[in-house]
């Protein structure tokens, strides 16, 4: 017999909610009788079967990839490879073995060349391990992995640093292709627990793609100077951490604080215009910016350690301001800018004390005003993005009305953290190619500053390097 809603007269609502629930009934009869819960197993079972399947066809894949490369490379290189070993005896060198962990964590002896004591120009990387080729085809290694690390340094206690022995280590590394572009601003053990959580054939050939370049002109930094000075310039050679570290530190004095990044564009523009170079060199801490500025670096032999800007810098700095409480105030971008930039800070970094925020397109007029809710705001620091050299210039004009501790200029910062431009992946800024990526987003503003400006800027660089090379007893001024 079937019953409808107008048999039920005032409980046309009863049959809807009296199916709903036996369905709901059904349901879990269903999922919690005997079959039900071996129909359940049986799926489970099925999903870790293939994930287990996938996961060693993916091994199996990778590890056959590396023994053949590994066998081919060394019947290629063998004639290269026994040239170098003659000329490693003759200079009292030859192959040697370090001690290493491998997958695991089981020891294992990496093979590479040792020339000399001094092994100079041939204490190329590239050179020097070649022998772990023969480490790739025994299966201790891999080309492209985590980074292979002595068992005779002090291990890792959180449980997540472990993850790197998941994986044979690599001839290559996340953390060795970064730490040549000068971009390794998280720790070792971070880029590997990264690598080992993303890693994919893919990601490895990309990996494996962009160390290419990298060997040629990328390079890590050995014996550092703590400045640098080119082109009339000072620059204080810190790291990421480093440089984020010490702007909180200068929180602390009571004497107001500048703080500069300057990349090739910033030296075009300090050529011309004196009073910005001024304040440059009046600035208290001047970071390396960019690509352009470390190729100098390595022209004129003083090497910068790391690229530091302030896109990458604002989530160190972040986290060093929300752990000792310090506050932080955001200058500049269209209207609505840093209220977009804000939100993301308040996401991330929800105990970061955000003493306000105004966007940077203000007339002449407002400026008393502006000034006097920076200093009423308290704020430990002060992001200026107004662009260089107006940034800069404008808080040396007024880092005495400002009642901040520490100012920094930090350029389009926050048109990248409000979601307004799009920044380069990762793997571009490894290249060194984020220009090229600015470039295309908007090339009629950018085309003069790029394809122009570093022309002039490396052409500037170029003609002093010759000069003091020329006259050596003058190579000082030139430099300064």
């Amino acid at each position: 017999m079937l019953v409808s809603n107008e048999n039920l007269g005032p409980g046309v609502e009863a049959l809807p909610a009296l199916t709903s629930s036996s369905a709901l009934l059904l349901d879990l009869d269903g999922a919690f009788s005997e079959s039900g819960i071996r129909r359940r197993r049986r799926t489970q079972y099925r999903r870790a079967l293939s994930w287990m399947v996938m996961t060693r066809a993916v091994s199996a894949l990778r590890r056959l990839a590396d023994l053949v490369l590994a066998a081919f490379l060394i019947i290629l290189l063998s004639p290269f490879v026994l040239v170098l070993l003659a000329i490693a005896h003759l200079r009292g060198g030859g192959i040697r073995k370090q001690a290493k962990l491998g997958r695991w964590a089981i020891p294992f002896n990496r093979y590479e060349f040792a020339f000399s004591a001094r092994e100079g120009s041939w204490s190329s990387p590239l050179i020097t391990s070649l022998p772990a080729l023969f480490n790739i085809l025994h299966g201790d290694m891999s080309f492209i992995g985590p980074r292979a690390i002595s068992p005779h340094g002090p291990l890792p206690h959180e449980p997540t640093a472990w993850k790197r022995y998941d994986l044979r280590p690599g001839l290559l590394s996340l953390w060795w292709l970064r730490k040549r572009a000068n971009m390794a601003y998280t720790s070792e053990v971070g880029l590997d627990v990264e690598y080992v959580e993303t890693s994919s054939l893919w990601g490895d050939l990309g990996i494996a793609m962009r160390a290419i370049p990298t060997v040629f002109f990328g390079g890590s930094v050995s014996n550092p100077t703590a400045e640098v000075k080119f082109l009339g310039v000072r620059i204080d050679n810190l790291t990421m951490a480093e440089a984020s570290g010490r702007i909180v530190e200068l929180t602390d004095i009571d004497e107001p604080v500048q703080v500069c990044f300057v990349n090739a564009a910033c030296f075009n523009i300090a050529a011309h215009d004196r009073k910005y170079l001024s304040t440059l060199n009046q600035a208290d801490l001047i970071l390396a910016d960019g690509i352009g500025v470390r190729i100098a670096g390595n022209i004129f032999n003083q090497k910068i350690r790391e690229n530091i800007n302030g896109t990458d810098m604002l989530p160190y700095l972040c986290e060093a301001l929300e752990k000792s409480g310090k506050s932080m105030y955001l200058l500049g971008g269209r209207p609505g800018v840093p209220e977009d930039a804000a939100g993301w800070i308040r996401d991330r970094y929800p105990f970061l004390r955000l003493a306000g925020l105004h966007h940077g397109y203000f007339k002449a007029e407002e400026e008393p005003r502006i000034l006097r809710q920076i200093s009423e705001s308290r704020a430990d620091v002060l992001l200026v993005a107004l662009g260089a050299p107006k940034q800069d210039t404008w808080i040396a004009d007024h880092k005495d009305e400002l009642g901040t501790t520490v100012a920094v200029g930090v350029g389009g910062l926050l048109d990248f953290y409000s979601g307004r431009v799009q920044r380069a992946p990762a793997w571009i800024r490894e290249l060194g190619m984020e220009w090229l990526y600015r470039f295309l987003q908007e090339p009629r503003r950018m085309w003069r500053r790029y394809f122009v400006g570093n022309a002039v800027f490396l052409c500037r660089v170029l003609r002093v390097r010759v000069a003091a090379r020329m006259f050596p007893r003058r190579s000082d001024g030139f430099l300064s």
